[in-house]
């Protein structure tokens, strides 16, 4: 089976397809309708080695004091959006800056500026 996403390495996002044997990502392909024309560059082509490596983080980290403990999608963003108002209340919005990445899709970085302006 492939499965047809953009590569996650910069914001030119050029198309790809995944080869899925077995539930998993063995290779990553070129699409020949994206910006690449059906080429891609070295980190494209190993675009899916990452997804079934043995030390990706699967789930959020908490810090408390110097442990991490793992928590939950919700809690995790609970706790982002607390502290971040925290932060605008206390030092005004101004004290609250994202950065953002040409590793970023189009996508990630549209809706990180969305978040920035909220």
């Amino acid at each position: 089976m492939k499965v047809e996403t953009i590569c996650p390495y910069c914001g030119v996002g050029c198309h790809i397809r995944l080869k899925v044997r077995d539930g998993r990502v063995v290779a990553t392909l070129p699409a020949v309708d994206g910006p690449g024309e059906g080429r891609l560059c070295i980190k494209g082509w190993s675009a899916h080695e990452f997804i079934h490596h043995p030390e990706r983080l699967r789930r959020p980290l908490i810090r408390r004091g110097e442990t991490l403990r793992e928590a939950d999608w919700g809690e995790a963003l609970d706790l982002v959006a607390r502290r971040l108002r925290e932060v605008a209340h206390r030092h005004g919005a101004d004290a609250v800056a994202l950065l953002s990445s040409a590793k970023a899709t189009n996508e990630e970085n549209y809706l990180l500026q969305k978040l920035a302006r909220a």
